[in-house]
């Protein structure tokens, strides 16, 4: 790329409010009226490959295949036409292909300044994606109480009823109906104590080792599977211990790795199913619109058919199943466990390898 045009060179902003943005993972500049970069936060030095001390005076619109873009956006924000504007354009970065942006610019509360945010378009996508994970999350949990409530109130008359109607002597031929009726309220109790599960139990928080909850839930699945599934390790020991509830992490990972292999069936019956368990420690990692220092990744990845298509979307709602017989319950748990520990569970699903991969932050 020519080299961007120099302005005279702007006072450099290295005050407190702007070294806040060196903790975003998202790429932001703070620019005058004329679009010269007084601030560019560490992500863009990265991006770019330019330190800010050199960044600091240059126009911030000759960085894109389209400069006119940015051009036009800052002349309507100077001159109050808009209050915010986004558009997707394209970076241009040093000895790299340029890199597609979303780009947010926006008046600063210091006058005269324009911060000009962009969001890598993968990037932007993950964080509507892990914010539509939130929100259903959310949704789940009201869905979740509400149906509690409406199935409890009526399941007790009934199978008070059913029991009463046992009791009637003129009713001896109905004895057997009556039994069904009991044993259905007891299912449907049963699987409204499972929805209620994770909200009633109180937290039990120490220190948790993630390799020992995977070992738990090693030992458990294959004495549940003992032919045709092979469950691999595949473990980074640097990862340390962090606080949270070690029986809730395991039923979470459980529920996992039971799903995996619930759907390995076909696999399993030809002797080669496998599952993996693979942890890694990430750094400067962002999700949940957060940026931690540091992170746990542990992925359960099986060999299986994939999540069907029509499901993929809803995979975490309640009571959605891509297995006959399922109860749809597992995912939505464990993903309401994980939330609980201030992470998130997402799906990667092709035909011949499915990828759970679960997020908590570390200490």
């Amino acid at each position: 790329m020519t080299a961007p045009r120099q302005h005279p060179a702007p006072a450099a902003c290295h005050g407190p409010q702007y070294q806040a943005l060196d903790r975003l993972a998202t790429l932001v500049s703070v620019i005058d009226a004329a679009g010269a970069i007084r601030f560019a936060n560490n992500a863009l030095e990265d991006a770019i490959g330019l330190s800010r001390r050199s960044l600091t005076g240059l126009a911030l619109a000759d960085w894109f295949s389209e400069p006119n873009l940015l051009q036009n956006a800052i002349q309507g924000a100077v001159s109050h036409e808009y209050a915010v504007i986004r558009y997707d354009a394209r970076l241009q970065r040093l000895n790299n292909e340029p890199l597609p942006v979303h780009v947010v610019l926006a008046k600063s509360e210091h006058g005269g300044e324009l911060v000009v945010e962009l969001l890598p378009l993968e990037q932007q996508t993950r964080l509507e994606r892990e914010q539509r994970l939130h929100e259903q999350a959310h949704a789940n949990k009201e869905l979740i109480r509400n149906l509690a409530h409406e199935i409890k109130n009526p399941l007790g008359g009934i199978r008070g009823a059913a029991q009463l109607l046992q009791l009637e002597p003129d009713a001896r031929e109905l004895a057997e109906y009556a039994q069904v009726i009991i044993h259905e309220a007891d299912r449907l109790q049963a699987l409204v104590d499972r929805l209620l599960a994770p909200h009633r139990r109180a937290r039990v928080v120490d220190e948790v080792n993630i390799h020992e909850v995977c070992e738990r839930v090693r030992a458990l699945v294959l004495a549940e599977y003992p032919r045709g599934l092979r469950v691999r390790r595949d473990y980074d020991p640097s990862i340390p211990e962090f606080r949270g509830d070690r029986e809730q992490l395991i039923q979470a990972v459980l529920n996992l790795v039971q799903n995996a292999a619930q759907a390995l069936q076909a696999r399993r019956a030809a002797g080669d199913a496998e599952i993996v368990l693979r942890t890694r420690a990430l750094r400067q990692v962002t999700f949940g619109r957060q940026r931690y220092r540091l992170a746990l990744e542990l992925h359960v990845i099986d060999n299986g058919p994939g999540v069907p298509e029509a499901i993929k979307d809803r995979i975490f709602y309640p009571l959605v199943s891509g297995r006959e017989g399922g109860c749809g319950l597992g995912l939505t748990l464990a993903q309401t466990i994980v939330q609980q520990h201030h992470g998130l569970i997402e799906c990667d699903s092709v035909p011949g390898r499915t990828d759970f991969k679960l997020l908590i932050p570390l200490p």
